[in-house]
């Protein structure tokens, strides 16, 4: 039988990196019933036993001041785990022991996973691990998780305390919090137990702390559950908070907070933690930072950063690309040769293969950019970015912790817009969360790469790696400037402060990067292989319906008799033989007219399909940035996904090319292609950073924003902004140019 365990921690204690040691590639994603905080889950087995284990999300506290935080503490009413496995930075011990004590006041089994001690040791600190047990009365086991080390031991202790524990009721922790709230506590403890007033769900004297910690949620289902008994907490709360605040000048929750540390404080002054040098010497990770958070300093080394991150990926990431583009290519030849022509052929050539292999193509590039991405991540240095990027989000009305929804958005590439706008929730201010979760699906997601991959690939290849650089920057300038404007016209108000933990920097292990990097990777396969499919195949019926009536291919067929006409039985013979050095001249050009007649007929029956039509409707307006009816197909599909732009415009040059020996990558056909150059590409880059996010991150944006009217404004407002500046791209660019 499996026992289930949850981790939970700070974030940046390790709590990821240690349920990747437990579970490694026995592990899914999903999300939590009825919110969208994810929820990793994954089984464990080892010489102690099967383990089902939960990585419940990062937090700090217990108290529902955030999501995250409340769905951490619902499981562990709810779901009841066997343990409570919490992971604690070795090397911040203080802070990190405060989410423990509140886990021992919950009356919850815990035990502590003291890990980085690595670290902690480079530090100079020493913990006496079985006194600090004995004296929080739970199991403490020290661990390396980047390593796995202690990983047997953890096991065993959990275990061995579980079975210990049997049906045993855990005895939730009592610490004094002064005369004052102690009295308080008394009072509200016994109102709750005389009256079974929440009992069976949480501890008396945990409730009891809640409504003085001013607990929200606690206190709406405690409103439901009985309202006369409620009154009766709040008016001792009410009490005690006046007589707080005339004879300390402070509040319950703050007085709350003060003894938790107050009584960590007491238990590491026994003789827990000592030190080998001075605690306040200037560690490792802050000497780094005197250098790369440096306000001169700083921004250039994050631009050569991504400048490298770039250079990275196209250089490592394009041979494994072309072995793609080759196997597409080859698997497309194959399936023209084999099936018979008609939509079958079609649909199986054009929409599938040329629709799906075109955005699979790029898994390469989308791999080793999540690579790279993975390894800034978990080395510490993406939080830094952040850091230093809160002086710049002040200046434009946006608040520092905005700064991992745009990167968690994509905001160095390869990131999704979805979880950037759900990361938004971490922001009090409503105002400042809107304008940046208005403004985050501008970054560059892993479902925009691949259309800029293909575009600097065909027009800008001798200068890849500063191009993608110049599209992130744009992106991020873009957003600020947008949110500017946010800010000074419909989203007024003032920003709040921001305060940021920085990490220590820790050089990643290869099986966290492997399985952060697999994660991502295969996200991308599946939505290819999934939604990109199912719209590909709807694409492709829209390009290939009504196609052309009856009179029309009549008068393909009369230039096709009036061209042979005349032709010899012997030219005729040739005609059909498809190695051209074995024919004439004659026959050649003769084979060459036909073949551009084949082209004129699938050019017209695009054009006359469902989406042909749709597209030069569009052109009144697209063409003064440079598009082509057969790129506003694509942009149109996009609204959908937007790896569909590259998908539908294989889809479209495949449709209207005939010829079954031309196997051309869909860069090469968009390079030699009339209408199309850098220029062109560039304004379509433009439109693609700034125009409406995809379906999915729409609806997101609703729910988060609570109204449609603002999913309908970002809709709108974004596909005007970038209409507008692909249109000044396009007309500045064709004046300097001519």
């Amino acid at each position: 039988m499996s026992l289930a365990i949850a981790l939970a921690g700070n974030p940046n204690s390790g709590k990821t990196t240690l349920f990747n040691e437990l579970t490694g590639a026995r592990q899914h994603v999903g999300n939590y019933p009825g919110v969208t905080v994810e929820k990793k889950q994954g089984t464990c087995v080892s010489d102690a036993g099967q383990f089902n284990v939960v990585d419940l999300p990062g937090t700090y506290s217990l108290t529902a001041y955030s999501l995250e935080e409340v769905v951490a503490r619902d499981y562990l009413v709810n779901e009841n785990p066997s343990m409570i496995v919490n992971i604690v930075d070795a090397s911040n011990l203080e802070r990190n022991l405060y989410l423990s004590v509140q886990f021992m006041e919950m009356g919850v089994p815990v035990c502590v996973a003291l890990n980085m001690m690595d670290v902690a040791k480079k530090r100079g600190i020493r913990i006496n691990i079985e006194k600090l047990s004995r004296l929080l009365n739970v199991p403490v086991v020290p661990t390396v998780a980047r390593s796995g080390e202690g990983k047997k031991k953890l096991l065993t202790t959990i275990a061995t305390a579980i079975a210990g524990n049997g049906d045993k009721e855990v005895t939730p922790l009592n610490i004094s919090y002064g005369s004052d709230l102690d009295e308080a506590l008394d009072k509200m403890e016994a109102i709750i137990v005389s009256n079974n007033f929440l009992t069976q769900t949480y501890p008396a004297r945990w409730t009891a702390l809640k409504y003085l910690e001013n607990d929200k949620q606690i206190m709406e289902i405690g409103n439901i559950e009985n309202n006369h008994v409620e009154s009766l907490l709040l008016s001792i709360v009410e009490k005690v908070t006046r007589h707080l605040n005339v004879t300390l000048d402070t509040h319950p929750e703050g007085m709350i907070a003060d003894q938790r540390y107050g009584f960590i404080n007491s238990v590491l002054k026994q003789n827990v933690v000592s030190y080998a040098h001075d605690p306040n010497r200037l560690q490792q990770s802050d000497k780094i930072d005197k250098i790369v958070t440096n306000r001169l300093a700083g921004p250039v080394i994050r631009v050569a950063i991504l400048m490298g991150l770039y250079h990275f990926t196209f250089t490592y990431g394009e041979i494994p690309m072309g072995w793609f583009e080759a196997f597409f290519g080859w698997l497309g030849s194959v399936a023209e040769g084999s099936l018979p022509d008609g939509l079958l052929k079609s649909l199986v050539v054009s929409g599938i293969i040329d629709g799906v292999g075109g955005v699979l193509g790029f898994v390469p590039l989308i791999m080793f950019m999540f690579l790279g991405i993975s390894f800034l991540e978990d080395s510490g240095y993406l939080a830094r970015m952040a850091f230093m990027l809160d002086r710049v989000f002040r200046i434009f009305g946006l608040h520092g912790s905005s700064v991992m929804a745009f990167i968690v958005s994509g905001g160095i590439a390869g990131g999704c817009a979805v979880p950037g706008v759900m990361a938004t929730r971490t922001l009090k201010s409503p105002k400042e969360r809107l304008a940046t979760l208005l403004t985050v699906p501008f970054m560059n997601c892993g479902a925009k790469l691949p259309v800029f991959a293909l575009l600097v690939a065909a027009f800008f290849s001798e200068n890849k790696a500063l191009v993608m650089l110049m599209i992130t920057l744009i992106s991020w300038v873009g957003a600020l400037l947008v949110a500017r404007l946010l800010r000074s016209t419909i989203i007024k108000g003032e920003a709040t402060p921001f305060v940021m933990e920085l990490p220590p920097y820790r050089l990643p292990t290869i099986k966290g990067l492997f399985i952060h990097t697999w994660e991502r990777t295969w996200q991308y396969v599946k939505k290819a292989g999934t939604v990109i499919l199912g719209i590909s195949i709807l694409l492709w019926a829209m390009m290939t319906f009504p196609g052309l009536d009856m009179v029309e291919k009549q008068q393909f067929e009369l230039k096709r008799t009036m061209v042979t006409q005349g032709a010899s039985a012997r030219v005729l013979e040739e005609l059909s033989i498809l190695k051209t050095d074995a024919v004439s001249p004659r026959t050649l050009a003769l084979k060459q007219d036909l073949h551009q007649i084949d082209l004129e007929e699938a050019q017209a029956g695009l054009k006359n399909s469902f989406a042909g039509r749709l597209g030069v409707a569009l052109e009144r307006v697209t063409k003064f940035a440079g598009f082509d009816w057969r790129t506003n197909i694509a942009l149109v599909g996009g609204f959908a996904a937007k790896e569909v732009v590259v998908s539908t415009l294989g889809t479209a040059y495949s449709l209207g090319e005939v010829d079954p020996e031309d196997t051309e990558s869909l860069s090469d056909r968009l390079r030699t292609e009339e209408g199309w150059g850098p220029l062109t590409a560039f304004s379509l880059i433009i439109f693609t950073i700034f125009y409406a996010p995809c379906f999915v991150t729409v609806v997101c944006i609703a729910k988060e924003a609570g109204s449609w009217k603002w999913a309908a404004f970002s809709v709108i407002f974004n596909t005007a902004l970038a209409l507008g500046l692909s249109v000044a791209v396009y007309q500045v660019g064709s004046l300097i140019l001519s």
